[in-house]
């Protein structure tokens, strides 16, 4: 009996139909006549899903007992003895009780697929082992009950359960995947939206990649050469030269032109890693194809067109973009090219473009080779060896006779020495020389410069041929040997370089120092200026007597767009050396323009916390100054009044309401005086470990008795914030909430720590806010629809928003399941906080403590904004 077949129906999170679909399918094989039971199938108490479950076959589970309770697990030997032709496996990664068969369920699985069962099970993409770092990242949740990849991918068949985030928290909130009790919880935190997007994203993907898996295996079995246009795969051809910008752009938007388009650049080398193009043209282009979400590729072949076209159609590809060519004219005798040859060979499933550029018909400006450095010991050498050597060995020959064909070969051999010694020229000049002494002193007529029998020409001329032709052989390998030695140091001069920059670990000062090394330099200065009229300012130097009036007063100008340049000064470089130069020069701007920027963000942040308090606080000023001015006005004129006769009772009593009043506008005097500060930028909030538990619970007082639930565990880790803009931000999100909440209905205040941040969560059952109005109604001066002038100006949410940022934290609105507004406001924890910056707050704490009682006092008027 063969092995059995899987089928596994994946899902993004729990609760999308992936066990419906698979009772679905069992239902559907029964009626066609197959033998299918259920080995293991649970319902969870979902109605629709345990209707499915009638009319099926179920195997009798195994009962286990562990730490004093009963739990039932799939009998394996029981499906087996039954040897079904389908079993129905529900949640593949489940981790069996103690004391089964097996530890996981998936190895259940693997022994009725042995015995030549075939299985349909269930999994959800959080439980795949390789993505458990990303599912927690995303959820804060680590997946305990994993699945190897390996035996999902084996899967004969995976079909993906799909439903969008909306639709399964409508399932969630109408109870048809978890016990009423458990939904708010469950929407609250795994079940937001932001994370069941981003896992059925997860899903989709590696459904996707599995598609594409399918597709090679099936067309490598089946020998399929054919392009299958199942997406649009665009190839760029590159060949190093500044027209590969263009194509890459051209094929980019060919790419957006079809779904799901892809665009792949290839640059083909010859196997002797040897190239004229140029590698910072080439690793310009790569970025440029990353930036436009390509990929690039290096592919070595000796035939470039052959290797462009297999490369095309090992990947699938449907287009292939390439540049006119940059041959002359008179260069097409040499060839049809590369672009029209594989236009030719191209066949009918691959289109070929052919783009227009700038460069074409200009020639493709190969370097001239230049002299390798031998040195010049090596120079005289190879002069010496070339022109003293004949001359000897001629001396010699006078006294012994061997022949013409061997006084060629002894020749021969000091033109290979002089090549390998000196390079081509004294190479050029032994053959020459050689073939001189062996015409005056070994072809008859002998001492004379001329040659009797034509056989000896022959023999002469070639005799200069093959020592010219080795001589250059020789010259080029030594060239190339010096050629891939010095690339290889450039390259990795140049991997090093912009490893350090990328990730941020070399200051500008380092990196002018390593350039100063690297060339052997006495200083190197990284000069600017505003403008073609303007002086040069340093931005930066090392070393020492660095150029720092003119680039020109160094020895080495290495010019940076139009307004900076490179200065070094110790002595002259060649020309050759300009080019790890000029890529040095660049990464210099981008740190400096890196640390530019970094220096502005914390200026720009420094402006925004100050901002933000001063805002905020401005706005609670003003919204609490109304409250105290009308009851203060009010006791006066009711005490003026002389149509009333007051009793002292009452009169104690209004007298009571103006001092209170007083009290309050002395708070807001203070706040006022606090607002100086912050306009100068001298008050910041005090960020403390703060516990929860303990700022929470003031944030309740004078809020009626009953109305608030307090759900706030003393087990959460601290969080770093203000503790007086944190009471001050619950007080207004509460009494907001409980102004609209119904009476009989509490006000929900919980608090949960989800990976490195601890949200608190204001839940109430009011008439909740539309979608669009979520984000409205934390802008200053906006009320909740018609809300009577009296429900306040509008500020208490922006007031709450504006100090939450201010501690680095967030404030949003969300729906309540069942109707009702939910508010989030989301803390970093404790241990997210520098201790730098824990010691610059306790630095500043004292200036501030009177701020810090200021923003603590609750609002008199919270209401909800909304415009």
């Amino acid at each position: 009996m063969g092995r059995g077949r899987l089928r596994i129906y994946l899902g993004a999170a729990p609760g999308v139909g992936k066990t419906y679909a698979m009772l679905s399918e069992a239902h559907r094989r029964v009626e066609r006549g197959t033998d299918c039971v259920v080995a293991f199938v649970e319902h969870h108490e979902r109605p629709r899903t345990e209707v499915m479950l009638h009319g099926l076959e179920q195997v009798r589970r195994r009962e286990l007992e562990y730490r004093g309770a009963t739990f039932t697990e799939m009998d394996v030997d029981a499906v087996l003895r039954r040897a079904p032709a389908v079993a129905l496996v529900d949640e593949l990664a489940h981790t069996n009780v103690p004391g089964s068969r097996n530890a996981k369920r998936w190895q259940d699985v693997e022994e009725l697929l042995a015995a030549g069962i075939d299985v349909i099970s269930t999994v959800n993409i959080q439980h795949l082992e390789s993505l458990g770092d990303v599912v927690e990242s995303i959820t804060g949740v680590r997946q305990r009950e994993t699945v190897p990849d390996e035996v999902v991918r084996r899967a004969d068949q995976i079909e993906l359960v799909d439903m969008s985030p909306q639709a399964l928290r409508r399932r969630m909130a109408h109870g048809n995947i978890y016990q009423s009790d458990k939904v708010d919880a469950a929407l609250s935190n795994y079940f937001r939206p932001g994370n069941l997007t981003a896992l059925r994203e997860l899903a989709l993907l590696w459904v996707a990649d599995r598609v594409d898996e399918y597709l090679k295996q099936y067309r490598s079995e089946h020998q399929v050469s054919a392009i299958w246009g199942s997406r649009e795969r665009i190839v760029v051809g590159l060949t190093g030269g500044p027209e590969g910008r263009t194509l890459i752009r051209r094929a980019a938007r060919l790419a957006e032109k079809g779904a799901g388009g892809e665009v792949l650049a290839v640059y083909i080398s010859r196997s002797d890693g040897l190239t004229s193009a140029s590698p910072k043209e080439l690793a310009v282009q790569r970025t440029l194809v990353e930036d436009l979400g390509g990929t690039f590729h290096h592919v070595v072949g000796e035939d470039i067109p052959a290797a462009l076209l297999d490369f095309a159609r090992g990947v699938n590809a449907t287009q292939i973009v390439l540049g006119s060519s940059r041959r002359k004219a008179w260069q097409y005798v040499l060839g049809p090219g590369v672009g029209a040859t594989v236009a030719r060979e191209s066949g009918p499933d691959l289109d070929v473009h052919i783009v227009t550029h700038g460069e074409a018909g200009k020639g493709r400006g190969l370097p001239v080779a230049r002299g390798a450095r031998l040195g010049r010991g090596r120079i005289i050498a190879g002069w010496l060896v070339g022109l003293v050597g004949p001359a000897v060995m001629a001396v010699l020959l006078n006294t012994v006779a061997l022949g013409l064909a061997n006084d060629m070969l002894l020749f021969l051999t000091f033109t290979v020495a002089a090549a390998l010694l000196g390079g081509l020229f004294p190479a050029l000049a032994s053959a020459a020389f050689g073939s001189l002494l062996l015409n005056y002193f070994y072809t008859p007529p002998l001492h004379r410069l001329t040659v009797a029998d034509p056989k000896n020409i022959v023999a002469i001329v070639i005799f200069f041929g093959v020592a010219l032709s080795v001589a250059s052989v020789v010259d080029l390998a030594a060239r190339r040997t010096h050629q891939a030695a010095r690339l290889r140091a450039e390259s990795e001069i140049l991997s090093f370089l912009a490893g350090n920059v990328l990730r941020g670990e070399t200051s500008l000062e380092e990196l002018l120092e390593r350039v100063r090394e690297t060339f052997g330099m006495e200083s190197a200065a990284l000069l600017e200026r505003v403008s073609d009229v303007e002086p040069w300012s340093c931005a930066g130097r090392a070393g020492f007597g660095p150029a720092l009036e003119r680039p020109e007063d160094g020895d080495v100008d290495m010019p940076i767009g139009d307004h900076m340049a490179l200065a070094l000064t110790g002595r002259v470089l060649p020309a050759e050396d300009r080019r790890v130069l000029a890529a040095f020069a660049a990464q210099a701007v981008v740190v400096l323009d890196r640390r530019r920027l970094q220096e502005e963000a914390e200026q720009a942040r420094a402006l925004a916390e100050g901002n933000r308090i001063r805002t905020a606080l401005l706005a609670a000023v003003s919204h609490d100054l109304r409250t105290p001015l009308a009851g203060i006005k009010a006791a006066v004129t009711s005490l003026r009044s002389d149509d009333v006769d007051w009793s002292e009772e009452d009169r104690a009593e209004l007298l009571e309401g103006i001092e209170e009043g007083a009290d309050r506008l002395d708070h807001l005097v203070g706040n006022l005086l606090d607002m100086s500060r912050l306009q100068t930028g001298t008050v910041t909030p005090i960020v403390h470990d703060t516990d929860l538990d303990e700022v929470v619970p003031m944030a309740l007082v004078g809020v009626p008795d009953g109305s608030v639930d307090l759900d706030v565990p003393e087990t959460l880790p601290m969080v770093a914030a203000d503790a007086g803009l944190l009471e001050r931000s619950v007080a207004n999100l509460v009494e907001n909430a409980v102004k609209y909440s119904p009476s009989d209905r509490p006000v929900l205040v919980s608090a949960s720590a989800i990976a490195d941040r601890v949200e608190v969560r204001i839940v109430d059952r009011g008439p909740g806010v539309p979608d669009e109005a979520k984000e409205r109604i934390f802008e200053p001066f906006q009320r909740y629809g018609d809300a009577p002038r009296g429900a306040g100006v509008g500020l208490g949410l922006a007031v709450a928003r504006g100090f939450a940022e201010a501690m680095g934290g967030t404030l949003n609105a969300e729906d309540t399941p069942g109707g009702g507004l939910t508010m989030v406001l989301t803390l970093r924890a404790a241990g997210s906080v520098t201790e730098a910056a824990r010691t610059e707050a306790a630095g500043n704490e004292a200036p501030r403590n009177e701020a810090a009682r200021a923003v603590a006092q609750p609002l008199a008027e919270p209401e909800r904004q909304a415009s």
